[in-house]
């Protein structure tokens, strides 16, 4: 019996001692990095893929039937618009041209004809020496040769474009791409094939798309996409070989309609192009900003996440609450711009967030003897790392 009672006094000893300990542990307070929160001006960029291309890629097709005479372009080559590049085989069309002239000729010599027919005629009705229906017959000769004279001219003006045609042009300023059409091929005007492409590369145009999540983003920063259009700053380009171009560009379309199958919506930026670095069909980066003045801005490293959703330790009262924050779903990899969840004054744990636990309290928390002494400033507000 007093061996027994010798050990309930043993085992009672330890309870106490580590009820003491326990209780210890839970009232002792530790000292962490702390910051007290104001709003700050950001600016972050994301990356986007985008397709490259000329303000007009141009696929010149013939107009005629015939074979080339002659190639007057060079491959790669500047060229203006209206010059001529290819030249088809122009000796049946200048013939017709002749023929439609002839016939002009023709028809206003008949057209001639009837009118002074008529003007006889109408003498001679007036004296009463034929009859009304005399009279309408010449009148309606007349019309029939005045109706032959147009089409005569119609036809005429149909040679002479056709012989027009013959001389193929650039219809705009470019560069003339690759050709596999040489003098003798023969082409015509329903060929599916391009004798040439001309691309106007004086100013580039990206392509990319953003999500619609992205979109909704930015009309309620700017208010409406004609705003985002307005307002939005310029973009830059980096290219596959990792440089960034030289010039920045500007969004200047937006869709404005969600593709059904991705999801996302086509934007469009410019580019200059007048020292013709870029090329048409080329593979970039869009590198978008995103202007947020006056954010509340945090360290990452004052984060835990917990099923997807973002945590911060608030000190209040000298003890630390967690609370649950919404961020700016771009960040730079060590900041978080809060959008809701942390207001301005607030302090909060700037560092460790991690090993924490919700109800620690915090000894260098502002208004504690703790941190009255050892950091006086931060009563001032200021950021107290420890």
């Amino acid at each position: 019996m007093k061996l027994k009672g010798i050990i309930t006094v043993f085992l009672c000893s330890i309870l106490a001692i580590s009820c003491s300990q326990n209780k210890t542990s839970t009232t002792e307070s530790s000292e962490y990095p702390l910051m007290t929160l104001k709003r700050e001006d950001r600016q972050l960029t994301e990356q986007y893929a985008a397709v490259i291309r000329g303000r007009q890629d141009v696929e010149v097709r013939p107009q005629v039937s015939g074979s080339i005479t002659q190639v007057r372009v060079e491959e790669g080559a500047k060229v203006k618009r209206g010059q001529i590049l290819f030249i088809i085989d122009q000796v049946p069309y200048k013939a017709a041209v002749e023929v439609a002239k002839a016939a002009v000729a023709t028809a206003e010599a008949a057209e001639e004809t009837a009118r002074q027919t008529l003007e006889g005629k109408q003498m001679l009705y007036a004296d009463k020496v034929i009859s009304d229906f005399e009279l309408r017959t010449a009148q309606n000769e007349y019309k029939s040769a005045q109706a032959a004279t147009m089409q005569a001219h119609a036809e005429l003006v149909n040679a002479r474009n056709n012989l027009s045609y013959t001389e193929v042009k650039s219809p705009v300023d470019g560069v003339a791409g690759m050709t596999d059409f040489r003098i003798g091929a023969l082409v015509s005007a329903t060929m599916t094939e391009p004798l040439i492409s001309v691309s106007d590369n004086s100013r580039m145009l990206a392509y990319f798309s953003l999500t619609e999540k992205q979109v909704l983003s930015l009309t309620k920063q700017y208010g409406s996409l004609e705003e985002v259009l307005k307002s939005f700053p310029e973009v830059s380009l980096k290219l596959n070989d990792g440089s960034v171009y030289e010039h920045k560009g500007k969004i200047d379309v937006i869709s404005g309609i969600i593709d059904k199958t991705t999801g996302t919506v086509s934007l469009r930026a410019i580019f200059d192009n007048s020292d013709g670095r870029l090329m048409s069909g080329g593979q970039a980066n869009i590198i978008l900003p995103y202007d947020r003045p006056g954010s509340i801005v945090i360290p990452q490293e004052a984060t835990y996440e917990i099923q997807n959703r973002i945590f911060a330790y608030r000190v209040i009262d000298g003890v630390a609450k967690s609370t649950s924050i919404e961020v700016f779903p771009i960040n730079n990899g060590k900041e978080y711009i809060v959008e809701s969840g942390l207001e301005e004054g607030d302090v909060i744990v700037s560092e460790g967030a991690g090993l924490l636990k919700d109800g620690t309290k915090i000894a260098n928390a502002p208004g504690t003897t703790s941190a009255t002494t050892q950091n006086p400033e931060a009563n001032g507000g200021a950021a107290a790392t420890l």
